[in-house]
């Protein structure tokens, strides 16, 4: 295990979001890397992994139980998982219409094969853009930035934020300018995870992660 991710902790969650919504949590780690092209080693995993996605493992991927808890939960915060569909299908999807897991490139490649081999949603982040005090999920307030001024967003919505502000929102879009950039020089990490997701599985999915950026 890497010194980055024996610093990984827990992120905080609302006491609200907890009652309403029992097991959502976040796990977090940073460590300093650099977008970039991914090497032969990452690559090669990828097109590995290709293989696991036919026309019959994609169907029945929703009947194992990590994706089953994404799927619950998706329909407990009111979306459709056969219309938005839960991360690990998505790519599933993606694989059977391009043939192969197209490679994006670090830290892309990195958060596809954790998704892959783990079931867990990992998503990255300018991590100068993130407070030290760690991030977590909440609800938003009436008006709160989204990245920019131009860009508010209403009460109520779930987001992944630290003390200061919105990064991104939950299962969604990260804010404009914090997204993992040609400057950015530390990247942050974030899993989330539901009831019926072990803890194991998060710090496994965070772990591949750090391990594939630090490949050379």
């Amino acid at each position: 295990m890497t010194d980055e991710l024996q610093l990984s902790a827990p992120g905080f969650v609302d006491p609200a979001v907890s009652q309403e919504l029992p097991g959502l949590r976040l796990v977090w780690t940073s460590l300093e890397a650099r977008p970039r092209s991914s090497p032969r080693a990452v690559k090669q995993r990828l097109h590995v992994l290709s293989d696991r996605y036919r026309g019959e493992s994609v169907i029945g991927l929703r009947t194992q139980p990590i994706p089953h808890a994404y799927r619950v939960f998706f329909r407990q915060i009111g979306l459709d998982p056969d219309a938005a569909r839960i991360p690990g299908e998505e790519v599933a999807v993606s694989r059977l219409l391009h043939g192969g897991l197209r490679s994006q490139g670090l830290p892309d490649d990195a958060l596809m094969v954790a998704l892959v081999e783990t079931g867990i949603p990992v998503w990255a982040l300018d991590a100068d853009r993130v407070d030290p005090g760690g991030l977590g999920i909440r609800l938003t307030a009436e008006g709160e930035r989204f990245g920019s001024e131009t860009y508010r967003l209403p009460a109520g919505r779930l987001v992944v934020a630290d003390s200061q502000r919105v990064h991104a929102l939950l299962f969604g879009a990260i804010a404009p300018g914090h997204a993992v950039s040609r400057g950015t020089s530390r990247i942050a990490l974030f899993a989330l995870g539901v009831e019926g997701v072990p803890d194991i599985h998060l710090e496994e999915a965070l772990w591949i992660s750090c391990e594939l950026l630090e490949t050379r």
